[in-house]
């Protein structure tokens, strides 16, 4: 069986399924990079200097394009992510199984002013294909709802999402080491709007005024940094507060390795959200806004961490207390976070069941996986 991930550019989240992929398939499993990476995501330190068997860089000249369209058609199986529909237009014009693979479509909702152009669009990269054996690899809890509305992918969405490094861990040393008196907070992401890096400020004042103990590390940059660093002050916790910049990825794990609490606040035009499976994997107590991608499929309320609604800053200063309350809350978590991601949700978990996913739906068996990536949403 050959399988064929096309995407813009491979980058560190793909990698580790990349990987997973080729232990399976060997020479069978490409990656098509149809772009190089772009100046921002490189100054974010994404850039992949290794050289991988497995990927063919179509941008590089007219020999390797023209191998990375023979090998769009030829394959059993495509992935197709960011890059061009004529990929996969002359496979499925043959009838030949491919996934498309995508975020939440409708980020920001479909309204009069955009709907004309959401339908177009839809129409013109989806819905003409429906009746095409076309499938859709959902990297959010909402890009099945999202599609469905718009009369797409009914009984043909799967879960999926990104797959960044699960590390082992001798999970029971790992939280042990987290208890400390002074409680480790974290948040990590990009300094811009939609991650909402305001509201872990506003909580650390809350918590600060209630004479807890804790340390808030923010780690990432951007555009709000330097507002953030001032509103620290009118807040009065700079002294609870440090600000960290763009670290490389493997710091920003140690930073997880190392608290107790990990904030995720971005809103829904966070599409999947990578920096919950790693927090989980490193055994973090997570509280997290119930409208991110990967949150309805990673998070159990309750059992593996804690969710609170979106915009409703009171619910996550109260979930955030229950943490800073209870050690063997905080625990309980964390250890169950790092099961979650170690056991389903991890790159190695997440190849094996394509490749069974795959194996059925080439048989004609519509049977899949039951849980995890790769199982049907209905």
């Amino acid at each position: 069986m050959k399988i064929t991930f096309i995407s813009n550019f491979l980058n560190h989240h793909q990698i580790p399924f990349c990987l997973e992929m080729h232990k399976i398939l060997g020479s069978n499993y490409h990656f098509i990079s149809t772009v190089p990476m772009d100046a921002e995501r490189t100054n974010m330190g994404w850039k992949v200097v290794k050289e991988y068997s497995f990927e063919v860089k179509a941008y590089e000249s007219k020999r390797l394009c023209q191998k990375a369209h023979e090998l769009a058609f030829e394959s059993d199986i495509v992935i197709i992510g960011s890059a061009p529909d004529e990929y996969i237009i002359p496979r499925l014009k043959k009838n030949k199984i491919t996934f498309k693979y995508s975020e939440r479509p409708y980020k920001d909702g479909i309204k009069i002013t955009n709907f004309i152009r959401v339908l177009g669009g839809t129409w013109l990269h989806h819905g003409r294909f429906q009746s095409k054996p076309l499938y859709m690899l959902c990297a959010s809890s909402y890009t099945a709802s999202d599609f469905y509305k718009m009369g797409c992918y009914k009984n043909k969405c799967y879960r999926w999402g990104y797959f960044p490094e699960a590390k082992e861990y001798d999970i029971q040393k790992l939280i042990e080491s987290k208890s400390n008196i002074e409680i480790n907070i974290l948040w990590v992401g990009r300094l811009i709007p939609l991650k909402h890096p305001e509201k872990a400020l506003r909580l650390a004042s809350k918590l600060k005024r209630q004479g807890y103990s804790f340390h808030l590390n923010v780690v990432g940059d951007g555009e709000m940094r330097s507002f953030l660093e001032q509103y620290q002050y009118e807040l009065d916790v700079a002294d609870k507060i440090t600000f960290n910049g763009s670290v490389p990825a493997e710091e920003v794990r140690a930073y997880m390795e190392r608290a107790s609490i990990f904030l995720f606040t971005s809103d829904k035009k966070e599409g999947w959200g990578a920096v919950l499976n790693e927090s989980m994997n490193s055994g973090c107590a997570v509280v997290a806004n119930d409208e991110i991608g990967s949150v309805g499929f990673l998070l159990q309320d309750e059992q593996n961490g804690l969710m609170y609604h979106n915009g409703d800053e009171e619910m996550l200063f109260l979930q955030t207390k229950r943490l800073m309350d209870s050690m063997q809350l905080r625990e309980r978590l964390g250890h169950n976070a790092y099961h979650t991601v170690h056991d389903t949700w991890s790159a190695k978990n997440a190849a094996a069941n394509f490749v069974a996913l795959a194996k059925h739906l080439l048989s004609g068996n519509q049977e899949t996986v039951a849980i995890g990536p790769g199982s049907k949403i209905e």
